[in-house]
């Protein structure tokens, strides 16, 4: 009789009939958690501008609501990652869906910039945690095969979030001022906590000694944090070159150098070193920054281009950015499903890469009286390339990635990305404010001129221009509008041009990625077959005095051993008492 391999064996639970609906009741609760994410974030995107301005904040104070939530992000997601590989998946899960609620509903009392700000800060360290440990679950679910249809899936609720957020989050402002927006996410976290303890059950892993790499946290705070103040307010608080950009700078520099001799040498290390020997994990790195540049300046100065360039409300902005967002929604799910169908990756990737530097390219080329229907085509190519990418690029890593670290292999991945999309958040703000401030001083004249020509309303709107407060330009009059709508359509295009050579990046590390096939076991699978396959592989005391005749049968021996511990783990009742082919796909 032939012993079937662990690969066939992964292959077999692969096919079972039932498997979508064992996964579906934990998969309803990921996905609702990672709804209340975005949720909470994209349901105040339409309303920063009325947000900002009625807390007396400036240009700046903008950049910072969004880069201060997109910097715990980056942050705390590796830590995550790192926590998913030691301690229980599901409790750090439900605790971060905890952490953002919590957080969101502080945010809705904000009395100033710095309240509002902190409020934000804290909200990303829940989303962190959301963002990484829905992805590393799910490989513990589902196997990279199958994971493209589901992955599809998650894109597609992260474009509803995305649709339903901007407007759900115009209509509250409007109708009932921008402090709801930061409660309505409360109920579907309250489901989303109660699906989670009932419905996801994970396998079990054999316990380790635990060790937090404490310098390591610090010293990647230190490095980021140093790097994206100074990026934000660099050119208005100081001068790009100056002496707070040197130890601001060199600040960064240090601890970044220091982060990684302390990596090299900690015994549980936050970010795996070894991780960027494998090919596959530093070119999909690269290609994520591109990514999160491209999604969260495009959701970050989108909704304030439709605002500040083109007088829109809150509720008209979140209606004009659907076309972004149908972008990503139809080729997130398309290709995910093309994925799971052919098990090819590599062809998707790369159009989605050239959809990217496609959308950001002609973006940069808008202004305030640009054919919408030019711009929409221009938010539809951009939303593409990101639904065709983000998620796909975590489940190339997670393919090829040692199951024992696919925990920090999974975050490793979505924290460059935030990364990067804070940082480019962080560098698109500080262009935007230089530009937009060099129009307007250059255009001081006609503003002068347009003020005198308000009559008695001129003290006031003279005021108002003279104030650093962000404007609300739709409520100008049209002299002064039209003068305001085209300096920041021309500093918002100007941002966009920063998408692209990062996109052109994404293409070239997507050609050379490794083109390896997925496999077919989940990482909980692929666990027990590498463990079975190297306790069939230990030489025993017979083994040893039969020599190199018993070649043969060792290699059958180690095929039969894979295979049973396999169908034993799929079979066998769990320590809880349950069995496991109940609680895991």
């Amino acid at each position: 009789m032939t012993a079937a391999t662990p690969k066939a064996a992964g292959s077999a639970a692969a096919s079972d009939p039932s498997r979508p609906r064992k996964v579906l009741g934990p998969l309803i609760g990921l996905l609702l958690g990672m709804f209340v994410s975005m949720l909470a974030t994209t349901v105040v995107s339409t309303s920063l501008p009325v947000i900002v301005h009625d807390l007396g904040g400036t240009q700046a104070t903008y950049t910072w609501v969004i880069t201060a939530t997109l910097l715990t992000t980056a942050i705390s997601t590796p830590i995550w990652g790192k926590l998913a590989d030691l301690f229980s998946r599901k409790l750090l899960f439900q605790l971060a869906i905890t952490i953002f609620v919590l957080a969101s509903a502080t945010a809705g009392f904000a009395q100033d910039p710095s309240m509002i700000i902190t409020s934000r800060a804290a909200q990303g360290l829940g989303a962190g945690g959301l963002a990484a440990l829905a992805q590393v679950i799910m490989a513990d679910i589902i196997s990279p095969r199958e994971r493209g249809r589901y992955m599809g899936l998650m894109g597609a609720v992260m474009a509803v979030a995305t649709i339903g957020g901007p407007l759900l989050g115009g209509v509250i402002t409007d109708a009932w001022g921008w402090r709801w927006n930061f409660f309505v996410a409360l109920p579907v976290a309250v489901v989303a906590l109660v699906i989670v303890q009932f419905q996801l059950h994970l396998p079990k892993y054999a316990k380790r000694r635990v060790s937090i790499d404490y310098v390591g946290i610090v010293l990647l705070s230190a490095a980021v944090s140093l790097l994206l103040i100074w990026v934000t307010n660099a050119g208005t608080d100081y001068d790009w070159i100056s002496w707070t950009t040197v130890w601001m700078v060199g600040g960064a520099v240090l601890a970044a150098v220091a982060f990684v001799l302390v990596e090299l040498k900690a015994r549980e290390p936050l970010i795996p070193l070894t991780l960027f020997r494998d090919r596959t994990f530093t070119l999909a790195t690269l290609a994520s920054i591109a990514t999160g540049i491209a999604m969260f300046g495009a959701s970050v100065f989108l909704s304030q281009y439709m605002q500040l360039a083109r007088g829109a409300t809150p509720t008209q902005a979140g209606l004009m950015t659907i076309p972004m967002i149908a972008g990503l929604l139809v080729s997130s799910v398309v290709v995910g499903q093309l994925i799971s169908r052919f098990g090819a990756w590599k062809p998707y990737l790369i159009t989605g890469a050239v959809l990217l530097i496609a959308g950001s390219t002609l973006l940069s080329t808008i202004h305030f009286d640009t054919d919408f229907t030019l711009v929409s085509i221009y938010m539809f190519l951009l939303g593409a390339g990101v639904g065709a990418t983000m998620q796909n690029l975590v489940l190339v890593v997670q393919n090829s990635a040692d199951p024992r670290n696919m925990g920090v292999a999974s975050s490793g991945v979505t924290f460059f990305r935030t990364l990067g999309g804070s940082i480019g958040v962080a560098v698109m703000g500080a262009t935007l404010a230089t530009t937009v401030a060099d129009l307007l001083r250059a255009k001081a004249d006609a503003i002068a001129a347009a003020v005198m020509s308000l009559g008695d309303q001129a003290p006031f709107w003279a005021e108002q221009v003279r104030s650093d407060s962000l404007p609300a330009v739709a409520t100008m009059p049209e002299p002064l509008r039209i003068i305001f709508e085209d300096a920041y359509a021309r500093g918002i295009s100007q941002s966009f041009l920063i998408v692209v050579p990062f996109a052109v990046l994404s293409l070239f590390a997507i050609v050379f990625l490794p083109n390896k096939p997925l496999t077919h076991m989940t990482t909980a699978e692929r666990v027990t077959a590498d463990a079975a396959v190297a306790s069939a592989e230990q030489p025993t005391e017979g083994a040893s005095a039969a020599g190199t005749s018993g070649s043969g049968a060792s290699g059958t021996a180690v095929s039969a051993a894979g295979e049973a511990a396999i169908a034993g783990e799929l079979s066998a009742p769990g320590a809880d008492g349950e069995a496991n082919d109940k609680v895991r796909p």
